[in-house]
């Protein structure tokens, strides 16, 4: 087969796609990997065929004029709405149906599809399709925000897949949605996604199907305790961590006598919001009368902000949490999809400070399966990480049941298992020409349904 893998510039997309590339590679089929300039040599340091499609996007350099100080105390709701604090239609994805309105959901999606949607893909769209009608891949693999991978696919009929780097609030908000969608009266049935694939479908000569905003199936790397889901197919895929090109410094693996914990709240709130949601230094100040060793990832310029710190404290600006967090006692993090299900698939126990996008959910549901505690970000002041840490390392049930989790990880089909599966899969997905709607199959091997 060939296999084409499509996301819009942003690093934290391609690296969930890596290993199962790579297991598609190792198989024997041809693979590559297309996105925008700007994340072309992310792409090629990983091994794999990079293509660059279209021109970079320009979605935080326009999210920057409203992540400013004045912007947050001006306009509380316009900061947070950009930041994804609070991102209507996906803030209510966990809400019973009931509580959920037909005017908010068609608000939130109104404002996506323009501030998000189109802003990332459309600069890559024509070239994407373009080269896809040239390379005629059989199956297309898309982040689940890149839309413009669904388009490619349909324009020369190959099978299409969201991979999740995410919980799927995605396709949860669009259920919910397509449910209130039609109990409206014809005249308000409005649906500015549909109707933004569909324009850019049409230019291609193409007409909307529903699969474009889901794909024909999806590719969860979440065990059952976490997962969200929609009515879907589902294909469960194992969480192998992929950090990019790293070195493993000689310190990681010798015993310092006393619990490690590492404090890691990742690279995108240093980088794209002006600093961390939390105060990382009255954090690090209260938990250094603690008996631990504490490994704090921060940047350069992050660490530069700290006062002196304390004996117990060692800082690195990057290091790949999959080779450190095995020997940690807990990890301290900003809940982010790699960091947490890194950290859960190293079975250690976690505390979620989460913020923004889906990081709340995925920390309520780590909570629940009783593998970590969650704090949310507006409380997470020293004192209350400090007490949470405490129980985290001293209630052994905490331990207990994130090796369960880790357990429940390791029992899903691997990448190399997922290939065979895909392989049986693809020839029936396949549309009988271009513009074509799919075949209608019977569920395939190894799905499950939401």
């Amino acid at each position: 087969m060939r296999v084409l893998f499509a996301t819009y510039a942003e690093k934290t997309h391609v690296q969930p796609m890596v290993p199962l590339a790579w297991a598609l590679r190792t198989a024997g089929h041809e693979v590559c990997v297309a996105s925008q300039p700007e994340l072309v040599d992310t792409i090629r340091r990983t091994g794999l065929t990079a293509v660059s499609v279209g021109s970079d996007h320009n979605l935080w350099r326009a999210a920057k004029r409203f992540l400013t100080a004045r912007v947050a105390q001006a306009s509380p709701e316009t900061y947070n709405k950009v930041r994804g604090v609070k991102q209507p239609p996906f803030d209510v994805v966990d809400e019973p149906p009931e509580n959920i309105s037909w005017e908010h959901l068609k608000a939130g999606y109104d404002d996506i599809v323009a501030s998000w949607y189109r802003m990332v893909n459309d600069p890559m769209l024509d070239e994407l399709v373009e080269f896809a009608r040239g390379w005629r891949p059989d199956l297309v693999v898309w982040e689940s925000s890149t839309y413009a991978g669904a388009v490619a696919a349909k324009a020369v009929g190959a099978a299409h897949a969201r991979l999740l780097c995410n919980l799927d609030m995605f396709a949860v908000a669009r259920q919910h949605y397509l449910r209130l969608k039609e109990l409206q009266p014809p005249s308000r049935r409005e649906d500015a996604l549909q109707d933004w694939i569909t324009a850019r479908a049409a230019d291609h000569d193409l007409d909307f199907t529903e699969d474009m905003t889901v794909g024909q199936f999806t590719i969860d790397q979440q065990p059952d305790s976490l997962r969200m889901e929609a009515d879907l197919h589902y294909l469960p895929m194992r969480y192998v961590a992929y950090n990019g090109r790293a070195e493993t410094p000689s310190w990681v693996w010798r015993e310092s006598g006393r619990p490690r914990v590492c404090l890691t709240l990742g690279s995108t709130s240093a980088e794209r919001f002006d600093g961390y949601a939390v105060n990382v230094a009255d954090i690090i100040a209260t938990l250094s009368d603690l008996d631990i060793e504490l490994v704090a990832t921060l940047p350069d310029d992050e660490r530069d902000k700290m006062p002196a710190l304390p004996d117990n404290v060692r800082t690195v600006p990057f290091i790949a949490l999959h080779t450190l967090a095995p020997t940690c006692s807990a990890v301290i993090h900003h809940g982010a999809f790699g960091t947490a299900t890194t950290t859960a698939s190293c079975g250690v126990p976690q505390l979620s400070l989460p913020e923004r996008h889906d990081a709340p959910y995925h920390a309520e549901r780590l909570a629940r399966h009783g593998a970590g505690i969650a704090i949310n970000y507006r409380e997470a002041t020293g004192t209350a990480v400090r007490n949470a840490l405490v129980r985290l390392l001293e209630d052994p049930t905490f331990a207990r049941r994130a090796l369960a989790l880790r357990d429940e990880m390791s029992a899903l089909p691997s990448p190399n298992e997922v290939v065979p599966m895909l392989e049986r899969m693809v020839p029936g997905l396949r549309t009988r020409s271009p513009g074509a709607g799919p075949f209608s199959v019977s569920e395939p091997e190894g799905m499950c349904h939401g």
